[in-house]
């Protein structure tokens, strides 16, 4: 059933080109079955996509890469990700094209230009930009890749670092049914929950859906956090406690013990949360959707980003909460652990 073509039995040469349009470079279609050792391109191999692209790799896949820093592949080259200069070439080199990138504009640069992934695409394939950028900017590109006769679906994930690992997160798809069901089985491997929300557009809505919620649970957990605390409760305890009780998420849960001692390495950073909540703003303006929650989310993290927490979880909330409580001074909790990146 989908529209990408069966991997090749005899690997492309690091060296030689395939046959671009004016050739008629088409694939052939793909069976959902036939996805085992499908040819797969990465682009964008940071924090979330280079652990996705690892996943794929030792799925046993063969997975051509490129990423905008050389060195963050690395690791990746070594445990046998085939290195690619540009995105063109990566889409060249094979049947099924990710991406996951940071916002609209670094989109825009990987997917379009005379070295995009947009100028590698041949008819038939299927493209699928796992970025969590605006709804009206995928369309977009969408439309661009329907012109080539290919297909895209945005697929952005909600879990953090450590999900991504595991293969847990949950993916939110949005573009044509056929082209899911295409390469539904690889989404599987790279997430426990895949689900085909709608048209192009709609898997990314959702995600911001699912952020606001997100960041406002981080927000209002913190508040509730440091009031125990300052009220002679032990934080430990407030955290193991509330995160026991109906308030109890599994993103909550997963991030308390965060809060109490916050890690150098960010599972999702307040500069990242804070873009996704600025979308969500923008889509809230178009639909006529009021969003009170988003909008003080919004302030706390203006706020973390100005004390210096740009690139930190966006469990440093807590610690925010705790330097504006301390008054102007902003005396330094025993808790804090950033005091090195200011």
């Amino acid at each position: 059933m989908g529209n990408v073509r069966p991997r090749r039995t005899t690997p492309r040469s690091g060296g030689t080109a395939p046959l671009r349009r004016g050739c008629e470079r088409v694939r052939e279609p793909l069976s959902r079955e036939d996805t085992t050792m499908t040819t797969i391109g990465f682009v964008g191999l940071g924090a979330m996509g280079g652990r996705l692209a690892g996943r794929l790799v030792a799925a046993g896949h063969e997975v051509y890469g490129t990423n905008r820093t050389p060195s963050k592949a690395a690791e990746l080259v070594e445990r046998g990700l085939r290195w690619r200069d540009t995105p063109r070439e990566v889409a060249e080199s094979a049947e099924v094209v990710f991406s996951m990138v940071t916002d609209d504009g670094a989109l825009d640069s990987v997917a379009t230009g005379p070295d995009g992934i947009l100028a590698g695409l041949a008819e038939g394939e299927v493209y699928v930009d796992m970025s969590t950028v605006s709804p009206r900017a995928s369309r977009d590109l969408a439309r661009r890749v329907r012109s080539l006769g290919a297909r895209m679906l945005d697929a952005p994930v909600s879990g953090s670092v450590p999900a991504a690992e595991e293969g847990s997160l949950a993916i939110m798809v949005g573009g044509p049914r056929e082209a899911f069901e295409a390469v539904e089985p690889l989404l599987r491997q790279l997430g426990s929950t895949v689900t085909h929300i709608g048209d192009n557009g709609h898997g990314l809505l959702l995600k911001l859906a699912v952020n606001i919620s997100l960041g406002a649970q981080t927000l209002a957990f913190s508040e509730g956090l440091l009031l125990a605390e300052r009220g002679g409760i032990d934080p430990e305890l407030a955290a193991e406690v509330m995160t026991g009780s109906a308030i109890g998420s599994p993103a909550m849960k997963a991030r308390a013990p965060l809060m109490l001692d916050l890690p150098q390495q960010a599972w999702f950073d307040v500069q990242l949360m804070q873009k996704d909540i600025g979308l969500a703003l923008e889509a809230g303006d178009e639909l006529g959707v009021p969003l009170p929650a988003a909008h003080s989310t919004d302030e706390a993290l203006a706020e973390a980003r100005k004390q210096g927490y740009g690139g930190r979880d966006i469990a440093a909330l807590f610690q925010v909460l705790e330097r504006m409580g301390n008054g102007p001074d902003g005396a330094v909790s025993v808790n804090d652990k950033a005091g090195e990146h200011r």
